[in-house]
């Protein structure tokens, strides 16, 4: 006799846990909150469907945190892994400039969307939409809002797979926590990542800068350094290069109330090379010296001029240290609704290596719902998915 397995929550983790479930074995059932599974799926779609990274998989697994909670799973479906399994089901991939995979070209993100689908309904996988979770009753079943009614469903298996707390109208509002609270199951409260973080500018900066990016420089905060770019706003400073340091930003806001950043413009020379290509200065002026000679652009000599004293920037000595260690002090990070993910959620603790609860037998829980954190560039999907097949191949039973 086959196994009921409740899948709640229809996000890119739920989707892959569904798809690889033995349907000879178990009889599955999504419950999704929206009208459609697969929403905030959806979402990250917008501006290219990036579905991992190409790295090499032991970098790849450093980028996490923490990383050794996710050395077996992702060694256990790796990026290659990834892109085989789209392959198979129709959705070949490609690598970007940026090592970024994505579908080929052409491909929208709905089309990758209704092809995990169409996996789901050849396994005949039940997707029961509208189905707001509401928590456990006496008897431990899952009670669901439908239609103004309260629907309860008695499962041998329940995967919990509810998201964060990003992304309101996608659903992951984070709203399960009190119900988990409640059976004693320790959650540590949500914070915005990979997000935008508050810088105070002046108003004659923004002026000048504001939605320009700095490109081709490198960020450091405490012991983490990131290449990229990043665009300042009138909030502060936003884009893949500071995403990367969200951890390090995180923890020094919630011990400091602010965070220090260090700018290196010129990631490519080291400062011996800088001193040495402002020898040949001429009757050049500064902000001339330093488009001649160093390549910078109007946006970096502005962000020098407005941080640094009239001393530090006609000063060629101390302009060469500050090129390559700008400090800058950031406040706050942006409100969670408005970040790209979370960090958060129920502790790793309370869970055992494959993903079940250990106050609640039979009780898993994969995805954003758990406190792990990642970056932007395939990362989150990648752990999503991951952890959705980990956990398919620990319940199938053995042939």
């Amino acid at each position: 006799m086959k196994k009921t397995i409740a899948i709640i929550g229809g996000g890119p983790a739920a989707l892959m846990l569904a798809a690889e479930l033995n349907e000879e074995k178990f009889d599955v059932t999504i419950y999704e909150r929206n009208n459609t599974a697969g929403r905030k799926f959806l979402v990250a779609g917008d501006g290219g469907f990036n579905l991992t990274h190409s790295e090499e998989i032991e970098q790849f697994i450093s980028r996490y945190t923490p990383a050794p909670f996710f050395e077996k799973i992702i060694s256990s479906f790796t990026n290659t892994d990834l892109r085989n399994w789209f392959a198979n089901i129709g959705i070949p991939t490609i690598v970007g400039s940026s090592k970024r995979v994505f579908p080929e070209k052409g491909i929208k993100p709905i089309e990758v969307l209704n092809a995990i689908l169409e996996v789901l309904k050849k396994n005949n996988v039940v997707i029961k939409t509208q189905h707001f979770w509401k928590g456990w009753n006496a008897d431990n079943e899952q009670l669901f809002e439908n239609n103004n009614q309260t629907i309860k469903v008695k499962a041998d298996v329940v995967v919990f797979a509810l998201g964060g707390a990003s992304w309101k109208a996608t659903g992951s509002d984070g709203s399960w926590t009190k119900s988990f609270s409640e059976k004693g199951i320790e959650i540590i409260p949500f914070q915005a990542s990979n997000c935008a973080y508050e810088i105070k500018w002046k108003n004659d900066f923004l002026a000048i800068t504001e939605g320009k990016s700095l490109k081709n420089i490198s960020l450091k905060c405490a012991d983490k350094e990131k290449k990229g770019e990043v665009v300042i706003t009138k909030f502060g400073i936003e884009g893949g290069a500071v995403y990367a340091l969200s951890p390090q930003i995180r923890k020094q806001l919630n011990e400091n109330k602010e965070a220090r950043l260090f700018i290196d413009l010129k990631p490519s020379l080291t400062i011996e090379q800088i001193k040495d290509k402002f020898m040949a200065r001429g009757n050049r002026s500064i902000k001339k010296l330093l488009i001649d000679r160093l390549n910078l652009d109007d946006t970096q000599i502005e962000l020098l001029k407005i941080l640094l004293t009239k001393e530090e920037f006609t000063d060629l000595e101390l302009l060469s240290g500050k090129i390559k260690n700008l400090p800058l002090t950031i406040k706050s990070a942006a409100p969670i609704d408005e970040a790209i993910s979370t960090v958060g959620g129920i502790s790793l603790d309370e869970i055992d290596i494959n993903f079940q609860l250990k106050k609640l037998s039979n009780n898993y829980v994969i995805g954003e719902m758990l406190d792990w954190d990642a970056p932007t560039g395939g990362y989150l999907l990648q752990g999503c998915f991951s952890m959705g097949y980990v956990l398919a191949h620990h319940l199938n039973p053995k042939d």
